[in-house]
């Protein structure tokens, strides 16, 4: 009886010890991608109550306003310290982050969501169709869903929809469901201002395709095929000043700005080099729907 009882509680100690290293290997930063993603980078004002924050390639913003801030996007897991830093660096309290965004579940956009959010106490939004994935650390992403490309889970607080509106401290966020990229990937659209004009700013979700697979193989993601139709016709039709996005390479940050130049936000606009981006993801969307 001593016996069976042993291996019992023998039993029950190692299931939980390996549940433990599955669940510390599933928050694991994940390894590969581009060496320039988590690179330092000084942060800066894009325009008027609008600035960079993120990392050499790794785009994360910052809204400012008189009752919190805003941030979109977070970076890697290990960028979180330097997220602070770049806040601070600007004269911002970090602590004043009040509402936290993302334009899609993965790693190397929310990545360091977790810890930010228990460090701030902000709430976390996020749209609808990405929340499940969020919440599961990127198990259920039907691309990336095998254990590599997982995160520390983050519960939202809010869901957003088509066309919901972000509100604090005067700012007014709108976002825009871009699906395909992931479930849930989308963009925000906003007004800013600064002593000379009024600017619409987009930080625009581009559409790239993650998974190898054809679209009609994707058995987790029936729908995907139709979504990035959707989400290229969408982005298309939008009216905007200036474009950003959610890696510095999509929008050509670095031959727009280098480190320690005057302020300037003529350098972002730029709708030829949008279209052109949209052209090529509209060109890479055809290929696959070669595959079919």
């Amino acid at each position: 009886m001593f016996k069976n009882s042993f291996k019992t509680a023998l039993l029950a100690i190692v299931l939980l010890l390996a549940c433990f290293s599955v669940t510390a290997q599933q928050v694991q930063e994940p390894t590969g991608g581009d060496p320039d993603w988590a690179k330092p980078y000084q942060p800066f004002q894009i325009v008027g109550n609008l600035y960079y924050v993120g990392t050499y390639d790794l785009a994360c913003y910052l809204i400012t306003t008189p009752k919190g801030h805003i941030l979109i996007n977070t970076g890697l897991a290990s960028s979180a310290s330097q997220l602070k830093a770049n806040v601070e660096a600007l004269g911002f309290k970090f602590a004043d982050i009040k509402i936290l965004l993302t334009t899609q579940a993965h790693f190397d956009h929310l990545g360091a969501m977790a810890t930010i959010k228990k460090m701030t106490g902000a709430q976390m939004m996020i749209d609808d169709k990405d929340a499940a994935v969020m919440a599961d650390g990127g198990r259920s992403d039907y691309a990336f869903g095998n254990g590599k490309m997982t995160f520390a889970p983050v519960k939202a607080d809010r869901l957003l929809h088509n066309n919901d509106v972000i509100e604090l401290g005067g700012m007014q966020v709108t976002m825009l469901h871009h699906p395909g990229h992931t479930k849930g990937s989308c963009s925000f659209l906003f007004n800013v201002k600064d002593k000379a004009k009024n600017y619409r700013v987009l930080i625009a979700n581009m559409p790239s395709i993650v998974t190898d697979k054809k679209f009609s193989e994707v058995k987790a993601y029936p729908s995907i095929a139709k979504d990035y139709a959707y989400t290229l016709n969408s982005l298309k039709k939008l009216t905007f000043d200036i474009w950003l996005s959610s890696h510095a390479s999509q929008f050509n940050l670095h031959s727009k700005h280098k480190p320690g130049d005057a302020y300037n936000p003529s350098a972002f606009i730029d709708r030829k080099g949008y279209g052109q981006t949209l052209a090529e993801l509209q060109e890479a969307y055809n290929k696959k729907l070669r595959q079919r």
